[in-house]
């Protein structure tokens, strides 16, 4: 079995249909459920449902709070190459934009390493553009020793590799993998991604579980808000999630929205949410994946963040820069992936965390020879 078969049960879904027959009732028995169901967590995400955020951020506190503690794990991103082979529409690295193109040498990515080490980050999520040629493996692996020198954790954001080379990247010191799948509509996905590898629907969509199968400690997944009708999108993240929770036990699955910000080419998103929407979608998120870890990046606004600790929330992202370099020398900075709204500084972020009564975690994990 492979998730795309719950894919294709719910490729004829009426979902408008069954959102306008959600009741009252609906939601509140759904809030009231230890485990959910599936079509509970869809009643979670109805227009019904936004009438209902209270009692959802009061459970979705209560779990949180059980599971993980009044904690709030601090991740920084450094990107070491901006190189990219496909042509995705919504993203500043579209290989048909004419920007400045940089991969950092390993003595680069050291200087970028020391520059955020002295930070106190020691969860390091490492990114790239998608292209083989700029970022072969033996680079990757080089790239991934040199950081663990320096970060507890290092995680990868880069293009979907078989379970082979994920297992290499283990080996070399990657315990943690991102990958979204940026819409679970195959129709949108196809007009968004014109092409490169990432225009294969399926190889991305089974990389989460080839991760997974290779032993990383952590996967965390998520679509990006705007480009798929958003509530289906986020019922498919979700299904997601318990996919991959009930068939690795060892491994963390974690979720994230990331929403489309501003990027080189002006993407308008088809289906953008706003924060009310937003707020609805991580309180359902929480509710039916208690266990599971909600990441919030930069992409939203630092205020926004802030009100978000107590709404489910358990990782944030601080500091962060989403061009190539630009920690260790800002004024060198290539082009950025996309805008960031929250670019306030590692010791900021952490000090509003502890404001909010909540203690900002450097590092909750080490490897155990």
């Amino acid at each position: 079995m492979s998730f795309i078969d719950i894919v294709e049960k719910y490729q004829h879904f009426d979902f408008e249909g069954f959102f306008g027959q959600v009741t009252d009732r609906d939601v509140v028995c759904a809030v009231a459920k230890e485990k959910m169901e599936p079509l509970d967590f869809l009643a979670l995400l109805s227009p019904t449902a936004a009438g209902h955020l209270e009692p959802m951020a009061q459970k979705a506190l209560r779990l949180t709070v059980q599971y993980f503690g009044r904690t709030i794990q601090l991740f920084i991103p450094l990107y070491i190459s901006n190189y990219c082979s496909n042509q995705c529409l919504y993203c500043g690295f579209n290989r048909t934009h004419a920007i400045e193109r940089k991969t950092l040498t390993l003595a680069e990515i050291e200087c970028e390493a020391q520059a955020i080490a002295s930070t106190g980050m020691q969860h390091l999520l490492l990114l790239t553009g998608e292209s083989w040629e700029a970022t072969p493996m033996d680079y990757l692996e080089a790239a991934v020793r040199l950081l663990k020198r320096y970060f507890a954790s290092v995680s990868i954001e880069i293009f979907p590799l078989d379970e082979t080379d994920y297992r290499q990247l283990k080996a070399a010191g990657v315990d943690g993998l991102t990958l979204y799948q940026e819409t679970y509509d195959r129709s949108v996905y196809r007009q968004v991604h014109l092409s490169g590898r990432k225009a294969d629907y399926r190889y991305r969509l089974d990389a989460p579980e080839r991760g997974a199968r290779a032993g990383f400690r952590a996967v965390n997944i998520g679509p990006l808000v705007g480009l798929g009708e958003k509530r289906r999108e986020v019922f498919m993240c979700g299904l997601h999630a318990r996919y991959l929770d009930d068939r690795f036990l060892e491994t963390e699955i974690g979720l994230s929205l990331p929403r489309i910000n501003p990027a080189e080419g002006g993407f308008q998103p088809a289906h953008p949410a706003d924060d009310r929407t937003f707020v609805q979608f991580m309180l359902a998120l929480r509710l039916f994946m208690p266990r599971s870890g909600l990441t919030v990046s930069t992409r939203e606004r630092a205020g926004f963040r802030d009100r978000l600790i107590h709404l489910g929330v358990t990782r944030l992202s601080a500091g962060s820069c989403t061009g190539v370099g630009g920690y260790a020398r800002p004024a060198e900075r290539k082009t950025a992936q996309f805008e960031i709204s929250d670019q306030r500084s590692v010791a900021q972020v952490a000090q509003a965390i502890a404001a909010q009564g909540y203690q900002p975690v450097y590092k909750d994990w080490d490897l155990i020879a």
